[in-house]
């Protein structure tokens, strides 16, 4: 089975793109903006590269850095499920912090965006990778309101702490006129 990896890296403007085959050599690098247009932009793209190399599997990996991919990871995830009857798509959402180990065993790669997208193909190139991301958009509500309520119940843990040594300091047995 032939395989197009595609790594993304993703940012507040645009996301850097790397296409590569299942051997590591590069089809493409390019880079889309972060928006619906860029989007349908990569899509477009993935699936001419794909159809003109007969590529049959499209694995797509991004970083899971804070909330910048999760709209693009969802809108690939629904615009590639039975997009072409050819072609099957995986999508990833790898650790930032495994992408970053990897990428030390490569000593003399620079820091910029097509060198991390060229890491997170080649990542996906070598397999090892978590769960394909599955559908839980019906979670992630009760996710963002755990988590919320734990920074919550957090800062008020600190205000009581703050409070209370205020309070002994005023009122402390070293303060207080003894009879």
């Amino acid at each position: 089975m032939s395989q197009m990896l595609v790594g993304i890296d993703v940012s507040l403007k645009s996301h850097h793109v790397q296409f590569m085959d299942g051997d590591g050599i590069s089809l493409a690098s390019f880079s889309v903006t972060n928006d619906q247009n860029g989007a349908d932009t990569l899509i477009k793209k993935m699936l001419v590269t794909a159809e003109k190399g007969q590529l049959n599997q499209v694995k797509v990996g991004m970083e899971a850095t804070s909330n910048l991919g999760w709209h693009l990871a969802h809108y690939l995830r629904e615009q590639l499920q039975g997009y072409e009857p050819g072609i099957q798509s995986h999508i990833y959402v790898l650790n930032a912090r495994k992408v970053a180990r990897f990428k030390k065993g490569y000593d003399s790669l620079v820091k910029n965006d097509r060198i991390d997208a060229w890491v997170i193909a080649d990542h996906l190139r070598f397999g090892r990778l978590p769960i394909e991301m599955k559908e839980s958009i019906q979670y992630e509500a009760l996710q963002r309101l755990t988590r919320t309520r734990f920074h919550l119940m957090k800062n008020i843990a600190r205000d009581k702490t703050y409070f209370l040594n205020q309070v002994f300091l005023k009122f402390s047995g070293l303060r207080q006129d003894n009879p």
